[in-house]
């Protein structure tokens, strides 16, 4: 027993101590890789965000009080054409009177206009059948039968509400995502 005592013992705290170093030092070791491999992805998904340029055209304000009844106007939006219509009433009575005839795209012109907005019809300008840009923004164009647009290429025909009447096209000219920002203006997009 004598030998036993002579014997130095550990202290009871040494082995502890020891094993919450190396832990530190792992703790510490992930957190650097972690900021460094942060370091070097960050870039590379930012580098994925649209440019400036292309962010300013994800919208685009058109002023409307220049525009009299009757006339529309072409406007750019997304590298795509979108026309700009002030419909007269009488326009808006033909469209309406359209809601009950049996069309190609059944949609109804209150469905394609915002409420209080009537004479305003804004649509992209692009035919459905193969993405041609039809006639009938300026008024010395050919607009068809139906007084909206008419596609050349192979005689779409759309009514004063964007609608399909005649021809190959299978759809109605979309109608973009826009809200009025007062009774003037319009932002697109």
């Amino acid at each position: 027993m004598a030998e036993s005592a002579a014997a130095p013992h550990p202290a009871p705290h040494s082995g502890g101590a020891e094993v919450t170093k190396r832990d530190f030092l792992k703790l510490v070791a992930g957190a650097g890789a972690a900021v460094g491999v942060g370091a070097i992805v960050w870039p590379m998904i930012d580098s994925m965000n649209p440019a400036a340029d292309v962010l300013a055209l994800s919208s685009t304000t058109v002023d409307l009080s220049p525009i009299v009844a009757g006339q529309a106007i072409t406007v750019v939006w997304r590298g795509k054409p979108v026309f700009v219509r002030h419909r007269t009433p009488t326009e808006i009575e033909e469209a309406r009177a359209a809601d009950k005839l049996r069309l190609p795209d059944p949609a109804t012109d209150a469905s394609r206009v915002k409420p209080g907005h009537d004479q305003w019809l804004i649509v992209v300008g692009i035919c459905t059948h193969l993405g041609c840009v039809p006639l009938g923004n300026r008024s010395t164009e050919v607009r068809g039968e139906y007084g909206g647009w008419f596609c050349p290429c192979h005689g779409s025909e759309y009514d004063t509400s964007g609608r399909v009447r005649r021809g190959p096209a299978p759809a109605n000219l979309p109608v973009p995502p826009y809200a009025f920002e007062g009774d003037t203006k319009i932002k697109i997009g």
